[in-house]
């Protein structure tokens, strides 16, 4: 019987947010099991309290719930008591929620949120990911473009140039590789060809689940454009040195995606190519968040 729950939308990246922390857990404590439910409707929840009323539940050996997504924060709060679990069971939360933070044990929300400051809420440098450092391949980069964003705005000729700079400017890396996403516009891919860069192009479309995270593992330094900002901490999480490609914010909206990236300049994590000059040496030590919060989480004797 699973000591974890996580509930998921369905969506990849708010299900990656709650294995990262899972895995954690896992990685602290190897005999931990866990198990994936899809968030219920309110339908669904009532139909579970009518059957919670009429029948015994089979016992369940469920000690916390993990969710992260709007969809699933209902889920959170009634699933431990329609599921015939022990009162002690506990919910966490990931990014903020839908409802008051006091209504979860847990709340690990990025800072770049600005989260109240109450004891049951965590601030993280990003959202929570399942990445893993692994040993460096030398002399290797990744390039990771995204698109435009509600906070961030695209240009074109602004990313090639910054590319152009990159590739000329860093003598070190020998074996660049670069990588779109759904959000890139086409337009780029068929400029890039005509700068005669040498970088090999592997579209999103030919990559798998498996690709970029095994990719980021090995790879020694990462480039990523300022919108695909859980990109970047996937980056940082996997002990990259992590380059920033600048876009333009989108001055209409309110930019908590700034905000995050300016922390990280900041704290020197990361670089543009205005600031283009690691410290050299070993590489950084890798951003752990996941780890930090499941070593929370086991210190308060939850599991």
């Amino acid at each position: 019987m699973p000591d974890i729950c996580i509930v998921s939308d369905g969506k990849p990246g708010h299900l990656n947010q709650s294995l990262g922390l899972t895995e954690a857990l896992i990685r602290v404590n190897p005999l931990l099991t866990y198990e994936v439910r899809p968030s219920a409707s309110l339908l669904q929840l009532i139909k579970l309290l009518l059957i919670r009323l009429t029948t015994t539940p089979e016992p369940s050996n469920i000690k916390i719930f993990i969710g992260a997504g709007h969809q699933t924060h209902l889920s959170l709060l009634l699933y431990g008591k329609l599921l015939g679990v022990s009162k002690g069971v506990k919910n966490i939360v990931m990014m903020t929620p839908s409802f008051p933070l006091r209504w979860f044990d847990l709340c690990f929300i990025p800072e770049h949120d600005q989260p109240e400051t109450l004891s049951n809420v965590v601030e993280t440098w990003g959202a929570l990911n399942r990445m893993v450092p692994s040993v460096k391949k030398e002399r290797t980069g990744l390039i990771l473009l995204g698109g435009a964003s509600k906070h961030c705005l695209w240009d074109d000729s602004h990313v090639l140039e910054q590319l152009e700079m990159l590739v000329e400017a860093d003598n070190e890396v020998t074996e660049w590789v670069l990588t779109t996403s759904r959000r890139t516009p086409h337009s780029i891919l068929e400029k890039l060809p005509s700068k005669v860069l040498p970088i090999k192009i592997i579209p999103f479309e030919d990559t798998d689940a498996e690709w970029l995270p095994e990719r980021l593992a090995e790879v020694e330094k990462c480039w990523v454009t300022e919108d695909s900002v859980s990109m970047v901490y996937e980056a940082l999480t996997a002990g990259c040195r992590v380059g920033l490609i600048e876009l333009e914010a989108n001055s209409k909206k309110s930019n908590r995606v700034a905000r995050g990236i300016s922390r990280l300049r900041a704290s020197g994590r990361v670089i543009t190519l205005r600031e283009n000059s690691w410290s050299g040496g070993d590489l950084p030590l890798p951003l752990s968040e996941a780890d930090r919060c499941a070593s929370l989480i086991i210190q308060k004797g939850w599991l």
